[in-house]
């Protein structure tokens, strides 16, 4: 089967898109179906109706209107009716897991064709529910023509994909590289005249470790500052911490950023931090982006996660203990410590992101996926 030939269908999660998951579903959709593969990706709409976007003339969005959002899953009966009705077009199914409406659509579809499961991450919130899901999660494993992995770590680590590992495969994330534009980075440098820039980025949720970044200020010196870009359910408590010990010239809660205002704080920072503590985080998409600038990364080894792996020890950067705020510290001083050491991080950085991460090597793989398994 040629590209010209082929029709495959990304199914799962939201749109408009909000995280990882469906950001890699849409990259996918895009950069194949520019390469002549007509590819659709199916979802459920967070609002609206059902409706059909064209992307391109080999790609169509399709949203299935939502009843409503539970355990993070959108019920979307629109999902399964729709799917039943197109899935024979399509020679692939690629669903992206988790997405309990997605596999129960894809299990009441009827369709015979091949099936690929990308799995970013287990289940690991709701594990109540997951003890009603995992009859049907099992069923998509094992009706899984391939399963792909986000890291190698991830897919041999996983306790839910050992029976799999003969029908797995790694396709690293892949993104476009940030593009800060020198005036606004600028503008951040003077807004922090003669400090180092310690930047991180996410939800303020216990999973992302905000509170041990915070407190690993305690132990930097005053030409540091540490920028928290986003918003949450701890944001008032993680502000209170930083009144409480003293840092809220040292540590600034920045909120919600901007997508046009992004690239310039990754610009502008010396160091990436990845603070996480939970196997949630499979992956840390905002590490490749930093990466992409040129910029260290100081991640975390949280057992049987992917983060480390993105992250190469002693090369784009350093990996340490999960919610040890010391050893936090200690590492972004250690890459911050002269301008030698900090120049080797930071084109180790680069040099990781251009041959592992970029977008181009992640449509190449998946193209690749598609034609020889």
């Amino acid at each position: 089967m040629d590209n010209l030939n082929m029709k495959v269908l990304q199914l799962g999660k939201f749109y408009p898109i909000r995280g990882g998951v469906e950001k890699v579903a849409y990259d996918l959709m895009v950069g194949l179906s520019e390469r002549g593969v007509h590819c659709d990706m199916m979802c459920a709409a967070t609002q609206g109706r059902s409706r059909v976007i064209p992307i391109n003339r080999n790609a169509h969005l399709i949203c299935c209107h939502t009843w409503l959002k539970a355990a993070a899953t959108m019920i979307s009966p629109a999902m399964i009716f729709t799917l039943r009705k197109v899935c024979r077009q399509y020679d692939i199914i690629h669903v992206h897991h988790p997405d309990p409406m997605a596999c129960l659509a894809l299990y009441l579809s009827g369709y015979k064709g091949r099936v690929i499961v990308h799995w970013h991450s287990d289940i690991q919130k709701q594990k109540i529910l997951l003890n009603f899901y995992r009859p049907l999660q099992n069923w998509l494993l094992s009706r899984a023509d391939l399963v792909i992995g986000t890291t190698p770590v991830y897919l041999s680590e996983s306790p839910y994909l050992q029976s799999v590992q003969k029908k797995s495969v790694c396709l690293p994330i892949g993104i476009s590289p940030m593009l800060p534009d020198a005036k606004s980075v600028e503008a951040i440098r003077q807004r922090y005249m003669n400090k180092k820039i310690v930047f991180s980025l996410g939800r303020l949720v216990a999973y992302k470790g905000f509170c041990h970044l915070v407190a690993a200020a305690q132990y930097l010196g005053d030409d540091f500052v540490v920028l928290i870009g986003g918003t949450g359910a701890l944001e008032s408590e993680l502000q209170r911490e930083i009144d409480k010990l003293g840092l809220h010239e040292k540590v600034r809660l920045l909120g919600r950023i901007n997508d046009e205002d992004l690239p310039a704080y990754y610009g502008a920072c010396d160091v990436f931090c990845l603070s996480s503590v939970q196997k949630t985080e499979a992956f840390g998409i905002v590490q490749i982006e930093a990466m992409s600038c040129g910029k260290p990364v100081v991640a975390t080894r949280i057992p049987q996660s992917g983060v480390a792996y993105v992250n190469a020890n002693g090369i784009s950067g350093l990996n340490v203990a999960p919610g040890n705020a010391r050893e936090l510290a200690d590492a972004i001083q250690s890459i911050t410590q002269d301008e030698t050491t900090y120049k080797r991080y930071s084109a180790g950085a680069r040099k990781r992101y251009d041959e592992q991460f970029t977008k181009k090597r992640m449509i190449d793989t998946c193209l690749e996926i598609y034609l020889n398994n």
